[in-house]
């Protein structure tokens, strides 16, 4: 058995490894992670590959959004990261081919909770089978919304559903987040192809599942660019929607930019959505950095604005967050966040937390 660990984009392309177990809070303090992956039976007979991985957090904060009255003491699943585990399998089929599959969920170390909520399924993170190969990669099932994933290569804080910025306007309800629909799409195709000098491109199409309108499904164009420096990202997606009235449609496009000038990481990134169903919209604007003081210690700072425009909301959402990393091992970091939010037509909200570290061990 040999053990792994997870990675998160990091400075300079260097990566490091948790299974994350942090703390932080509306003024973040000290938070932790660690991660580790175990790969089972890494060869076995007929070329097979299973592998067993995850990654665990957990997180304090003293939580006041600007719209709270009062500010939220409590102890979270994630932080920086969220709390999955998985199985993961490929098998060599020959001429370069091998068939694959994924099965992840999400849980709440912090209360032994099944995914992010009670309403999430049992697989919640990802869910499929598919082929891959030179041709690229096909996929079939519960997927990961590849818009999500880009959002994450051109902010300094990733995947962070608590502390990144540009994720919390975007996709989280709590703050208004401007993208309908869900991190992962169900019942989904996608197509990955092979990356061409740095440049890749992923299509995805989620069925609808509703008689009589074949039409009613998500779809989603992705393009990418990955080179020594420079990080670039262009999204488009469609979500249809089912509600009172007719079929409800949004229409969102990111498009972002990240590059490496060694002494410091700069990230920029805009997001526009647009519901056709009714005449609403938002803009998203955000700006960030990642500065590597040691090869242990890392800054991140992320600011965005979301302003949304319509008959009944023409809001204005200023939010930003500033972050100190240390890593105690490749495996374990120690992190402090302080994150400030501001929804116009409401006061200041700052947010604190902290955690002691987290220590994995795997045999």
């Amino acid at each position: 058995m040999t053990i792994r660990g997870t990675v998160r984009p990091m400075y300079s392309g260097m990566k490091k490894f948790r299974l994350r177990t942090g703390a932080c809070a509306t003024v973040a303090f000290c938070a932790a992670s660690a991660g580790a992956q175990v790969q089972i039976a890494p060869q076995v007979q007929g070329g097979s590959q299973v592998q067993l991985y995850g990654l665990v957090g957990t997180y304090i904060d003293s939580l006041k959004r600007s719209d709270m009255a009062q500010s939220q003491v409590q102890m979270g699943s994630g932080g920086l990261t969220t709390s999955f585990w998985g199985i993961r399998g490929k098998e060599d089929l020959g001429g370069g081919a091998s068939a694959i599959f994924a099965l992840e969920s999400f849980f709440q170390p912090n209360n032994g909770g099944q995914g992010r909520s009670a309403a999430d399924p049992y697989w919640s993170r990802n869910a499929y089978v598919g082929l891959t190969g030179a041709f690229g990669r096909l996929t079939f099932g519960r997927q990961t919304n590849p818009t999500y994933v880009a959002m994450q290569a051109v902010n300094p804080f990733g995947s962070s559903v608590v502390f990144s910025p540009l994720v919390v306007q975007t996709f989280v309800t709590s703050y208004g987040g401007s993208i309908i629909g869900d991190t992962v799409w169900n019942n989904t195709a996608q197509y990955t192809s092979p990356s061409y000098n740095g440049l890749g491109a992923t299509v995805i199409y989620g069925l609808g599942g509703v008689a009589g309108s074949p039409g009613i499904g998500n779809l989603g164009l992705h393009l990418s660019y990955s080179g020594s420096a420079l990080t670039a990202v262009l999204s488009a997606q469609r979500v249809r929607f089912t509600a009172v009235g007719p079929v409800g449609a949004q229409y969102a496009y990111l498009a972002g930019a990240a590059y490496d000038f060694r002494l410091v990481k700069l990230y920029a990134s805009a997001v526009l959505t647009s519901n056709v169903s009714t005449p609403t919209g938002t803009h998203t604007y955000q700006a960030g950095l990642s500065i590597p003081f040691t090869p242990a210690d890392f800054l991140y700072a992320s600011w965005a604005r979301t302003r949304r425009s319509g008959p009944v909301d023409n809001s204005l959402r200023n939010t930003a967050s500033i972050a100190y990393d240390h890593f105690l091992s490749k495996r374990t970091d120690l992190y402090a966040v302080y994150s400030l939010d501001k929804l116009s037509g409401h006061s200041i909200g700052n947010t604190f937390g902290g955690r002691h570290p987290a220590h994995v061990l795997v045999d």
